[in-house]
């Protein structure tokens, strides 16, 4: 597990240096969060190397926007449709207008996120970052699948964190109902979940033609950030022991993107067995937190993630078929 592929690219390189040279050009690629941020960035560069790509977000005067951003980046198509991730019934209108177009998906970006944020739930009353970065995301996945084993060559793509060093996933209480709830544990709690998401897919699928790889971006001021207060940068400086006066290990979005088009187009990572991806590398297996860079064993234990989709079907009251 974890085993190092040879690449040209770093923590320095930007998405628009990873797919220079490569023709994407009939290509499908599904990035949720495509609107804003990271999303709207790996969706660009994807696009300007001939893909076509369909983005989800929330809001639709988002979308819009992104959509004409996109328009002006490559040749291909541009598609768009409202995505809440927390809500079922929308995963399933997203799905069902990706599946409309009746063609292959050859890549999805699992790439919109919440982290940290108030204590919330659901409608079927599951925790909100669990509901948004994970189990929306199976649920997307699940029904996008039959589409990504059709394309030569299909790729996942499940953004996690350096923040699944927080907190495995807590099986006995996933959606704190007896636990006090914590915003960051709950947020470290998902990105460890979205590292198990990508081995249970791979798990399936890697014997269809498909390649999975869950993803650490790097540490980058986006939206996803909008509920830190001052104490909590303040903290996760601190942990990360950043100079917060210069931030050295703060990416911008183009580079922070370009481990996830990295995943989703790299000939290097084609059919390896899911692995945990950072600053265009393969992540090291740790043992103790460091909350800078690797990857923990609890984050690929191919039982606990069986587990957790196995949960995640039961709280949808729904099976999730791979």
């Amino acid at each position: 597990m974890q085993e190092p592929v040879e690449t040209q690219f770093d923590r320095d390189s930007t998405a628009a240096e990873v797919v220079a040279g490569k023709d994407l050009t009939g290509k499908l690629a599904v990035i949720t969060g495509g609107s804003v941020g990271l999303g709207l960035e790996t969706a660009r560069a994807l696009a300007s190397a001939g893909a076509d790509v369909f983005i989800g977000a929330r809001r639709s005067d988002a979308l819009a926007a992104a959509t004409a951003t996109l328009e002006q980046a490559g040749s291909g198509s541009v598609h768009s449709h409202t995505l809440d991730l927390m809500a079922p019934a929308s995963v399933d209108s997203f799905a069902d207008a990706v599946l409309a177009l009746d063609r292959p998906v050859d890549i999805l970006v699992n790439n919109a996120g919440i982290m940290a944020c108030p204590q919330d739930y659901t409608a079927l009353g599951i925790e909100s970052q669990l509901a948004t970065n994970y189990v929306g995301h199976a649920q997307l996945t699940s029904r996008l699948a039959r589409a990504i084993v059709t394309a030569d060559g299909g790729r996942v793509v499940s953004h996690s964190s350096t923040g699944h060093q927080v907190s495995p996933v807590n099986l006995g209480d996933l959606n704190f109902k007896i636990t006090p709830y914590h915003p960051f544990k709950a947020y470290g709690q998902s990105k460890t979940a979205d590292v198990l998401l990508a081995i249970k897919v791979g798990k399936h699928l890697n014997d269809k033609g498909v390649t999975v790889h869950a993803v650490h971006p790097g540490i980058i001021e986006t939206e996803l950030g909008r509920f830190l207060t001052a104490e909590d940068r303040e903290r996760m400086a601190a942990s990360m022991k950043i100079d917060t006066d210069t931030t050295p290990a703060f990416k911008t979005v183009e580079s922070g993107s370009a481990t996830s088009v990295w995943a989703a187009t790299a000939v290097e990572l084609a059919d390896k067995p899911p692995l945990y991806l950072e600053d265009c590398k393969v992540g090291e297996l740790i043992d103790v937190p460091n909350f800078t860079h690797g990857v923990l064993p609890y984050a690929l234990d191919g039982e606990i993630a069986d587990e957790l989709w196995s949960r995640a079907e039961a709280m949808l009251a729904r099976e999730l078929p791979l």
